[in-house]
């Protein structure tokens, strides 16, 4: 075989999107403009177990929790592009504050979804309103007249403490062979918090455990799993880009957002630090002149180049298929949850380079990397984001194993 026979792929058969969505720089900006506030607070967040209230408000007032809520309630109405460069600024300015803002926002991009009577009790008294979700389904649920009666117990509720409706799975009762899971929405008053989330990282997040006894949830509150993945909504508002958006892909890029900008906080600050600091044991007396740390920089800068390039372009499928009021195919999305653990992965790696150039002083406990080094090895463990199932689930799509495909997507 020469060079001549090898012919690149079109761009279509290898999930390329030519189109590029346009990015709201002003929304992103009011993200950049909160970063010395979220790392002000930064530290208090991780030794309270919860993000501050005052970056919470700030966050809130900035329009940064309701990225995906449509314009006529109050929000951004905003692309997944731009959510997810607002998103991973944020991130920059502290892992958990991002990890909060991307699942609250998401969680309550998914309130967006229901029917018009839904969005009027969430929003129409309140347009600052966001949400907490939970997929798995809490204990028990009984049918009764006009809804469920629900109980149970939902852990790692992200940012819940900072929210004032539940976005929580629950068993449907529906006819033997259909999919039985569903998402169901409860007002803060109807449940507790129980405190559960002891962690070495994200410890910020609050990712506590939801607890129900005996709530009931109108069917108006209630959507099937299986329509909302396949983008099934019941809002009758259509012709809003949010609405069209595919839900699994979104639900899961939105974790990687956190991961970029942990990693490029970990770049700045060793950028800043590492070109004249000492190298132990050898000759150079700063780093900058190391063959050793410019080859690493130049590795973990371009691992987190390649990261940005990728979630990019998975944000621009879900944005370009949106806007066509299309679902993407099961290959596209398939290769969304393959592409997320890739991004994942490469983010992780960047960082552990950059704390192997900064030196063992890097995991001292005060030590700013030290908290981003817990913050990415914690946030890439989540079941949506780990890389060995995704890559699995793209080989069997496009191999076409007789078996099923083992993830949602």
């Amino acid at each position: 075989m020469t060079i001549d026979t090898l012919v690149p792929a079109p761009r279509e058969a290898i999930g390329v999107d030519p189109a590029h969505t346009p990015v709201d720089d002003e929304l992103v900006a009011r993200a950049t403009s909160l970063v010395p506030l979220i790392r002000e607070h930064a530290a208090e967040g991780a030794a309270a177990e919860q993000v501050s209230q005052v970056v919470i408000d700030a966050l809130i007032s900035e329009g940064l929790l309701s990225l995906f809520v449509p314009r006529r309630l109050g929000g951004q109405e905003t692309t997944a592009r731009t959510a997810l460069e607002v998103l991973a600024e944020i991130s920059r300015g502290d892992g958990a504050t991002g990890w909060i803002s991307a699942l609250v926002g998401v969680s309550t991009w998914f309130g967006t979804t229901y029917g018009e009577q839904t969005q009027q009790e969430i929003w129409g008294d309140n347009p600052n309103s966001v949400i907490s979700a939970v997929f798995t389904p809490g204990s028990t649920m009984e049918r009764v007249e006009g809804g469920y009666l629900v109980s149970g117990r939902w852990p790692w509720a992200s940012g819940s403490y900072a929210t004032n409706w539940a976005c929580l799975g629950i068993a449907l009762d529906v006819p033997e062979g259909e999919d039985p899971r569903g998402l169901a929405l409860f007002s803060r008053d109807q449940y507790s918090i129980e405190k559960s989330w002891f962690v070495t990282g994200m410890k910020g997040t609050a990712s506590n455990t939801v607890v129900m006894e005996n709530q009931f949830v109108p069917d108006h509150r209630v959507q099937g799993f299986a329509a909302m993945r396949d983008a099934e909504y019941l809002t009758p508002f259509t012709e809003e880009l949010t609405s069209q958006m595919a839900f699994v892909p979104l639900a899961a890029i939105i974790l990687i957002a956190p991961q970029l900008g942990l990693a490029r906080h970990a770049l700045e600050l060793t950028l800043q630090k590492l070109p004249s600091k000492g190298v132990a044991y050898t000759r150079y007396t700063e780093a900058r002149n190391s063959p050793s740390h410019q080859l690493g920089i130049a590795e973990a800068t371009t691992k987190i180049r390649l990261a940005e390039l990728l979630a990019a372009n998975m944000a621009d499928l879900i944005d370009s298929s949106a806007a066509a009021h299309e679902l993407q195919p099961l290959e596209t999305r398939a290769q969304i949850r393959n592409d997320v653990g890739v991004v994942a992965d490469l983010c992780k790696e960047a960082i552990d380079i950059l704390m192997s150039l900064n030196g063992a002083g890097s995991f001292a406990e005060p030590n700013v990397l030290s908290r981003i080094w817990r913050d990415s090895e914690i946030a890439a463990r989540h079941a949506y984001v780990t890389s060995a199932v995704g890559k699995e689930n793209y080989g069997r799509v496009l191999l076409g194993t007789d078996d099923p495909i083992v993830m949602d997507v």
